[in-house]
């Protein structure tokens, strides 16, 4: 009850925050409060709330689809195939309403996290390090393929703004779609446990009746759809699908179930913190709320990296490593050495 009442606190003083800071004072008399509130303060903070939730249970997904921690959306291509298939949809079909752009962003946002899931059956499992860099090197490539059809189409600022998440545009009619991400997150409570078998891997979650090309399938239609719309509406988030479930992973354990409101309530308010941080650093100018979560983001995935683990890795006949943290514990010498030494 403690950390409900908590969170549930810190989010609605953010809310609040969020809603009185901007550039035209609400209680100056220079604009009408309500209309004020109505056409810009609530949908921006209803966008940011709704991207970093979305984010976050994204990375979720992603991480039980791959069995791999350091994956995220950002880090599989998803982003720029998304921007890829809304450039395409801009050369080809410029006048096509929105909600057309963003069914053919989330179908290039499914093409491209299929090639990155084929891509990962190759790639040793061994080292944890490996699977996120092979993302990177893939949304590298798709990235320098989007940017060289803008080149010769003249669309470099508009790729730009696609890559670079703020809400500083977002105003009533403009921030709607993100709605579809509520929609979304309730589909993925119901299939909670679903997924909680899919992160055992393939064999494990056959032997226990699980249909795991039909959950992944559904799993990664939630995470392209998600990601899709974000990049139509607000632009590309990084870290946020990364660093929000470790976190809460590293607080309370893996139960997914328990754990996807807290993910969700959790990525919700950085992301709207960091759009606040953003409109107050340098006043009345506005730094995007993508930039700032990076930098607070690369700090936190450093220190997961090499902060010791918490709660005891599980250890198996061959000694797992833990996936996030180092195991600075000494070896132990086996009782039989031992005696004979």
């Amino acid at each position: 009850m403690t950390l409900r009442f908590g969170i549930i606190l810190a989010l609605a003083a953010l809310v609040v925050a969020s809603l009185s800071i901007g550039a035209a004072s609400l209680w100056s008399g220079g604009f009408d409060a309500a209309w004020l509130i109505a056409v810009s303060r609530f949908p921006r903070t209803a966008a940011a709330l709704l991207t970093g939730a979305g984010l976050a249970l994204a990375g979720v997904i992603m991480q039980q689809s791959v069995q791999n921690r350091l994956v995220e959306p950002g880090l599989t291509g998803t982003p720029e195939a998304a921007t890829l298939g809304l450039l395409a949809v801009t050369l080809i079909a410029p006048g096509i309403v929105i909600f057309g752009k963003m069914t053919i962003a989330a179908a290039s946002a499914l093409a491209g996290t299929f090639g990155f899931l084929a891509l990962s059956r190759f790639v040793p499992r061994h080292d944890p390090m490996l699977l996120p860099l092979v993302g990177i090197i893939y949304g590298g490539i798709l990235g320098a393929v989007g940017l060289w059809f803008a080149w010769n189409a003249d669309l470099l600022q508009f790729v730009g703004i696609a890559m670079l998440g703020d809400f500083s545009g977002v105003m009533q009619g403009r921030y709607e779609l993100l709605w579809i991400i509520a929609a979304l997150s309730g589909v993925l409570f119901l299939i909670a446990d679903r997924i909680t078998i899919l992160g055992l891997g393939e064999d494990y979650a056959r032997s226990l009746g699980l249909n795991y090309f039909q959950t992944q399938m559904l799993g990664l239609v939630i995470v392209a759809i998600t990601v899709a719309v974000v990049v139509v509406t607000v632009g590309s988030m990084p870290f946020v699908g990364l660093i929000v479930p470790n976190l809460i992973s590293r607080w309370r354990g893996d139960n997914i179930r328990a754990n996807l409101w807290v993910v969700a309530l959790t990525g919700a308010a950085l992301v709207l913190a960091s759009d606040i941080l953003g409109r107050v650093v340098r006043y009345p100018y506005e730094i995007p709320a993508a930039t700032i979560f990076a930098v607070f983001g690369a700090a936190v995935f450093l220190w997961l990296l090499y902060a010791p683990p918490r709660r005891k890795p599980q250890l198996d006949g061959n000694r797992r490593k833990p996936l996030l943290g180092r195991d600075r514990r000494k070896p132990q010498m086996d009782s039989n050495r031992k005696g004979a030494a």
